[in-house]
């Protein structure tokens, strides 16, 4: 590991890795279409947009060995179009994946998700990364990142001279982050669907962050799933926090968001139930088993670092 090219590098996540790529003393070079708010020591920026060229002229000029592409839209802002989404999370890695091979980059590591397996009823709880990865058309996060495991699973065949570690994450939570998912721990009380536990499996910012420095350098090139140990319900979640939580039957759900979406009154519609109902639960054990990296803190510990620091 001795030149690594970091995308996103402004994020919560990219920041955590610099700072820990900078200690390793690897030569870091951080990229972005903003520069992040302080860069450690030795490690330089470009400005890098990866829906367009600038990929290629990046990757070209700097030669990295390793690539840790975390550019993606995670949580897109209100008036966020489909389209422009699509170019960043998709488009955007097909480009940085034709640079790499251009250039002979030695190793891509991704940062896929758990929504990449989709949010289904038939679903195997746990999931475990020979499971088929199936996104859902109508959440975009969710389709975009089938569509780039689906790129990354080809070029794995095509130029297999390019190691790729593909990480499925859980939701990342940190002291301080900020997320569509913690929008849901803000409100006053909880929603759920009868029926269902509706779990969340989490992962640290600084566990991420390690194992990503693990997959830039010594790790093993494979595909893991990533979160810490256990899972929480949505009633595990309220409990914690100290609100109701409201149940209610599926169809109701779908109904109320259906009449309040066009109404302006929610900006998620009839297809965020299946959010709800069926959510990805992640086996980690190949992460600790194979990829040789145990979390430091569990899915329970990592909430509630997180909602300590959101005074919840």
């Amino acid at each position: 590991m001795s030149r690594v090219l970091v995308t996103g590098a402004a994020g919560e996540v990219g920041q955590v890795l610099l700072t820990e790529l900078a200690a390793a003393g690897v030569e870091t070079l951080a990229s972005d279409i903003r520069k992040p708010e302080a860069l450690p020591d030795g490690v330089g920026f470009e400005t890098l947009d990866v829906r367009g060229g600038d990929p290629e002229r990046v990757i070209g000029h700097f030669k990295p060995e390793v690539i840790v592409h975390l550019a993606s839209i995670v949580s897109p802002s209100r008036g966020m179009t489909r389209e422009f989404a699509h170019d960043v999370d998709v488009k955007g890695t097909r480009n940085v994946l034709e640079a790499a091979v251009k250039h002979g980059v030695r190793r891509l590591v991704v940062t896929s998700s758990g929504a990449a397996y989709g949010y289904h009823a038939d679903n195997p709880v746990p999931l475990r990364e020979t499971d088929p990865v199936r996104g859902n058309p109508e959440f975009p996060y969710s389709d975009h990142k089938r569509q780039v495991e689906e790129m990354l699973a080809e070029a794995r065949v095509s130029h297999p001279e390019l190691e790729q570690v593909v990480l499925r994450v859980g939701t990342v939570l940190g002291a301080g982050l900020e997320n569509q998912i913690t929008e849901l721990f803000h409100r006053r009380r909880l929603i759920a669907v009868q029926g269902s536990d509706s779990p969340f499996v989490f992962i640290w910012t600084v566990d991420l962050a390690r194992i990503l420095l693990r997959a830039a350098g010594e790790g093993p090139a494979g595909i893991f799933n990533v979160c810490g140990d256990g899972a929480l319900s949505v009633h595990e979640l309220a409990g914690a926090l100290g609100k109701p939580v409201m149940a209610l039957p599926a169809w109701v759900l779908k109904t109320a968001l259906g009449i309040a979406r066009p109404l302006g009154v929610s900006r998620y519609g009839p297809e965020q139930v299946r959010f709800l109902q069926y959510r990805p639960v992640l086996d980690n054990s190949a992460l600790k088993a194979v990829f040789g990296y145990t979390p430091e803190l569990t899915s329970v510990e990592t909430f509630d670092l997180w909602r300590e620091a959101a005074g919840l």
